[in-house]
């Protein structure tokens, strides 16, 4: 066992041991509160850029399966309370501190994660680096920034994944750090997904004449994006279209919307979600610190507010045939309440539901 350091920007320092990959590392810190699905956090392309706290006390008890992988581990460090170093499961692969290993990706155990969570609660999103010796300048630490997110995680090229059956639509995902299941989710539907780079332009994104366009998740900051965001404008109103999540703040934003930071984000599987105008309460699976101010934006109206915190969780665009929610319908480890989101999309490329 081999001790080492997480170091908070504010100076708060909690002692743990290493597992996983040796160094040091630096990053943006934020808390996930899934109990389960520690697999599909790893491999979520969303979190590039962060070192992940699970605040579930035990991580790892079911090991790795590389089939529930959503994409590649882009987390810059890994802090948990206990790991599990000898998991059961009839599909286990290897365990996680392999994982780790391989992916070059610095992991802490042993730390105090209650005690963690609450300050950040309190005092917000924080830098942190775990470290072997406490750094006594805090300046780097402080001045990291997640930079070029999307552009770091979206695929290099072009490719197509047929339908599961008999193909009915045809359906271009703009890939902003997608997650896998999002385009199972189409692809058992029915549709064929061609995987665009978040680099693809409008007129080229028409030109392959989808039945319509979806915009996946990813990471960073949204309002980075300009491009993206003008690539969207110009898409509006010419095709049927459904954001999730980073998807869901850049069509926010290319309707002259805008989006604020949060001060902890949310990052877990039981994120309640309430439909306005109904009377349902959803939970759901969240991954984000951004979030759309919903009366922003020019054309939209919102469709769902988070009810803990009453930020936006959906918006829809009648005057364009598109919608978007926060939120994600497509999440592996549940829960699976809203997944019918994909079927009102079907229903729009079908022409038999509006936005």
């Amino acid at each position: 066992m081999k001790k080492a350091y997480l170091v908070l920007g504010d100076g708060t320092v909690f002692e743990g041991v290493r597992f996983g990959a040796d160094g040091n590392t630096l990053g943006e810190l934020v808390f996930t509160t899934g109990m389960c699905g520690y697999i599909e956090t790893l491999t979520d392309p969303s979190y590039y850029g962060q070192i992940v706290m699970q605040t579930f006390p035990l991580i790892g008890n079911y090991g790795i399966i590389e089939d529930d992988f959503e994409g590649e581990c882009c987390v810059k460090g890994y802090v948990v309370r206990e790991w599990c170093d000898t998991p059961s499961n009839f599909r286990c692969q290897y365990d996680l501190d392999t994982f780790l290993k391989q992916r070059g990706i610095v992991g802490l155990y042993g730390i105090d994660t209650r005690s963690v969570t609450r300050l950040i609660r309190e005092h917000g999103v924080m830098n942190a680096v775990i470290c072997d010796e406490v750094p006594a300048d805090l300046t780097p630490i402080q001045d990291y920034i997640i930079q070029d997110a999307v552009k770091s995680v979206t695929t290099k090229e072009k490719y197509i994944v047929p339908a599961k059956g008999e193909k009915k639509y045809a359906v271009t995902l703009l890939d902003y750090g997608a997650k896998r299941n999002i385009i199972r989710e189409l692809a058992q539907r029915g549709c064929e997904v061609t995987v665009l780079p978040a680099s693809a332009s409008a007129e080229e994104i028409l030109r392959g004449n989808p039945d319509g366009i979806m915009l996946s998740n990813g990471p960073g900051d949204p309002a980075e994006n300009v491009y993206e965001i003008e690539q969207l404008r110009k898409l509006l109103g010419k095709k049927p279209i459904f954001g999730i999540c980073l998807g869901h703040q850049l069509l926010g934003l290319a309707d002259g919307g805008q989006t604020i930071k949060l001060k902890y984000g949310h990052r877990g599987v039981n994120q309640p979600v309430r439909e306005i105008g109904g009377t349902r309460t959803y939970i759901t699976s969240q991954n984000h610190g951004y979030a759309v101010v919903a009366d922003s934006v020019k054309h939209g109206v919102q469709s769902y507010i988070n009810a803990n915190d009453g930020t936006c969780e959906g918006i829809d665009y009648p005057d364009y045939g598109a919608f978007s929610v926060q939120f994600h319908p497509e999440v592996c480890s549940g829960p699976k309440d809203t997944e019918y989101i994909f079927d009102r999309f079907i229903a729009m490329m079908g022409g038999t539901e509006n936005a």
